[in-house]
């Protein structure tokens, strides 16, 4: 039986705090633990009243990996749940809305990712996402490029957009909006990423077809869709490395020349923390949300 361990009150049971999850850095999933215990404070604001799926890899990133996104068998009864609306018809959803249930949700091993609307209004988005994965030989350098189009584009129409390592390959742009559906912020989305290819020809493309991104950057509007989640910051991602989809500064994408300097692992992210806060703080004040052109 796993050991319980109290977390504000709760009684949470982490299992297995030895076994490495990621051999290339020597990582133990107690140590993965203890990393999403110290980054709760900026972590857990992105997460809060956000149904979450969870892409599990409880054997590390080389075992099974899957998605969970209905309220995973023997979830504690104090774990908040919501129900959320799906094409297919309403489901039950995990709200990690506190340390405890951060803890537990860790404890699975788990990619965090959300929806780009909360669950008090499904049918506004708060949130718009841009994806920006590089095609090979294209890298996270290229996806700077774009993403310093992007985010004078967005200013242009009085948007103020944030950046983050996707953790993988690329590049999140993220910007708080208010007052559209998200079929309407998807809509805008689109127009941007069709605008960023032509103005970038030779970088840009904003379909999804795999024969035309060789050399290029993907573009992806289509995270804004009402049903579809993007990795949360701070989230440790599932790939051979520990490394974290991580904020970043504008003047870093302006200066990223090498691709290395855009990997951030999971003893990095409590340094830059310490330094800048939570770059994407901003998000999360009303006031700066932007009202779609």
């Amino acid at each position: 039986m796993a050991p319980m361990t109290e977390v504000e009150g709760r009684r949470v049971a982490l299992s297995n705090l030895d076994k490495v999850l990621y051999p290339a850095a020597g990582l133990t999933k107690g140590e993965l633990l203890h990393y999403y215990a110290t980054t709760a404070e900026v972590l857990l604001p992105h997460l809060r009243d956000r149904a979450v799926s969870f892409l599990r890899y409880p054997d590390g990133p080389d075992g099974q990996v899957f998605f969970t996104k209905n309220v995973p068998p023997g979830t504690p009864d104090w774990v908040t749940t919501a129900e959320v609306p799906r094409s297919e018809g309403p489901a039950r959803m995990v709200l990690v809305q506190d340390l405890a249930s951060l803890m537990w949700a860790a404890n699975l091993v788990t990619e965090f990712h959300t929806h780009q609307w909360t669950v008090d209004d499904p049918g506004e988005a708060d949130r718009l996402v841009f994806d920006l994965d590089p095609g090979p030989p294209a890298t996270v350098v290229q996806c700077c490029e774009v993403a310093l189009w992007l985010r004078e584009r967005l200013a242009a129409d009085g948007i103020e957009a944030y950046a983050k390592t996707s953790g993988a390959k690329g590049l999140h742009l993220l910007a708080g909006v208010r007052g559209a559906s998200s079929e309407r912020v998807s809509e805008y989305a689109k127009g941007l990423a069709v605008e960023a290819e032509r103005a970038l020809p030779e970088l840009v493309v904003h379909r999804m077809t795999r024969s035309l991104r060789p050399g290029k950057v993907f573009v992806d509007w289509s995270q804004n869709a009402a049903r579809k989640t993007t990795a949360a910051p701070y989230t440790v991602r599932a790939r051979g490395v520990p490394a974290v989809s991580t904020p970043v500064t504008w003047e870093e994408v302006a200066g990223c020349g090498r691709a290395e300097r855009f990997v951030f692992l999971t003893p990095d992210v409590g340094r830059r923390v310490r330094d800048h806060g939570d770059l994407l703080a901003p998000l999360f004040d009303r006031r700066r949300a932007a009202a779609l052109p």
